[in-house]
């Protein structure tokens, strides 16, 4: 939240961008068992239905009911925005005190948190107040922004990061950079949230092949890791694509350019969930591949990327792609 906001309604409620804030332009998915319903784009208007596994199941029934409160809303942008927030963490805390599954700021949730459960209390801490109160919040920041020139929900969540004063002050998503990546991530992710009418089932290997490394998201890089206990459960680009895939029986080579030979190599219009995605210096040597990631939809990967970094969610789509390879196939 920016200091200068004073009045409670006019607050943001995150302190920044969400659990994995220096990649939040990247970020997409949810969390816990993927499925192909990751690879189109949400459905427009109030008819989104949750794409099977892509919210946790405790807080699934939440997320379709009150992601319909209002017109500028859906189940899918309400679950992207609380993956942004805390992605599904109920008891996450910003430095800026931001609290619980979605990041209430105290004064706001004492203005807008609203008792969802019905017995009797506002828990910040508990997802069937909060995720209620977020759904609330929104469509009241929507109405105070509804004369604000531009998109109504993009408004809507430029209001929620930054407040909504910011968002009328300059006739619509603020020129701050943490709100408009923050805006851009969120409707990007909606669509991975959003279930399709025609998909491409992945396999159940490479379902639990995400599904490991989702786990894994947060770990520290370690260049040479390969999850064991002596390298402190960390590991490097490839050693987390050999372990995912050995955690559902499939055994990979140690090294990126030699996983490059482990299956066939569908093009980039045919990648499905759990394909691995490789990168290189020279795009006509795959000797030179020096780096790989699990493909989850959406044009994004699961990806152990350097030394300082975290296990994270990245885009595939640099100007380092080299191709895709299907260890399911192989």
């Amino acid at each position: 939240m920016r200091a200068q906001k004073k009045k409670i309604w006019l607050l943001g409620v995150g302190g920044g961008l969400g659990l994995f804030a220096a990649f939040v332009a990247f970020l997409v998915v949810g969390t816990y068992i993927v499925s192909a319903n990751l690879l189109g784009g949400a459905a427009g208007g109030r008819s989104v239905t949750l794409a099977k596994g892509t919210v946790p199941t405790a807080y699934q029934g939440l997320v379709q009911k009150w992601g319909n409160l209002c017109e500028e809303l859906n189940p899918a942008l309400l679950a992207a925005q609380l993956y942004q927030e805390s992605g599904w963490r109920p008891q996450a805390q910003s430095h800026a005190a931001a609290q619980g599954i979605a990041q209430f700021i105290p004064e706001t949730w004492a203005a807008h948190g609203i008792d969802g459960d019905g017995d009797g209390s506002r828990d910040v801490w508990n997802p069937k107040d909060a995720i209620p109160s977020a759904a609330s919040y929104d469509c009241k920041l929507a109405k105070y922004v509804k004369d604000a020139p531009g998109d109504g929900t993009e408004n809507m969540l430029a209001a929620y990061n930054a407040g909504a004063y910011a968002v009328i002050q300059y006739g619509g998503v603020p020129p701050y950079e943490e709100t408009q990546n923050y805006v851009s991530t969120i409707k990007k992710m909606e669509q991975s949230f959003a279930a399709k009418k025609s998909r491409v089932e992945p396999s159940k290997q490479s379902a639990g092949a995400i599904y490991y490394a989702q786990k894994k998201l947060g770990t520290p890089y370690l260049w040479g890791g390969d999850g064991t206990p002596e390298d402190n459960g960390r590991f490097d680009c490839s050693g987390l694509t050999k372990a995912a895939y050995a955690s559902v029986g499939i055994e990979l080579p140690r090294v990126a350019n030699d996983q490059w030979n482990s299956g066939p190599h569908p093009k980039r219009d045919e990648l499905r969930p759990g394909d691995l995605v490789f990168f290189a210096t020279d795009l006509e040597d795959p000797r030179s591949i020096d780096h790989v990631g699990i493909y989850v939809g959406g044009g994004h990967m699961i990806d152990a990327p350097y030394t300082g970094a975290e296990i994270r969610f990245d885009p595939i789509d640099t100007p380092k792609y080299f191709g895709a390879t299907r260890p399911t196939d192989g």
